[in-house]
């Protein structure tokens, strides 16, 4: 993919560009099964949490925001939303919500949910989403054999 600059100096071709994220996996530079980009991913995360906030602030009842464990709370629900839609359909609401997936690099329709369950595990440290390897990877993704994909062309 041609970086901005490119577009307009004379000379400049796409294919100068190098390779983009994805392509040693064989997925395609863009469009539905492209590698889905770090703002998506971040805002389904924000998505998820935000919903899993909502759920366990119901289930406290109450004076949740003044209870000390609402954010272990929190954490537990936001586990169960992600992992389980993640093993069984490919995506969280969040996911959903922004078109994007979660797709195996062995072409299993789904993750399953050994792997699911390792993979939201590994979210929830924090550190493994955020180192990225080429093709946008965190460290979750890469021990689970998986990358996020994007679901649904641009609209």
């Amino acid at each position: 993919m041609a970086r901005w600059i490119e577009s307009w100096l004379p000379g400049a071709s796409p294919a100068a560009a190098g390779p983009y994220p994805g392509e040693r996996l064989g997925l395609p530079a863009a469009g539905v099964s492209s590698v889905a980009g770090f703002g998506r991913r971040l805002g389904a995360l924000v998505i998820d949490w935000l919903l899993a906030y909502g759920i366990a602030a119901l289930l406290t009842g109450p004076g949740a925001l003044e209870d000390p464990n609402l954010g272990w709370y929190v954490l537990g629900v936001w586990y169960l939303i992600t992992a389980v839609p993640v093993a069984v359909f490919g995506a969280s609401a969040g996911m959903v919500a922004l078109g994007i997936r979660v797709a195996s690099l062995d072409s299993a329709p789904v993750i399953g949910v050994p792997r699911a369950l390792l993979r939201t595990a590994m979210i929830a440290l924090v550190l493994p989403p955020i180192a990225r390897d080429e093709d946008g990877r965190g460290w979750h993704d890469r021990a689970t054999r998986t990358v996020v994909v994007r679901s649904r062309a641009r609209t």
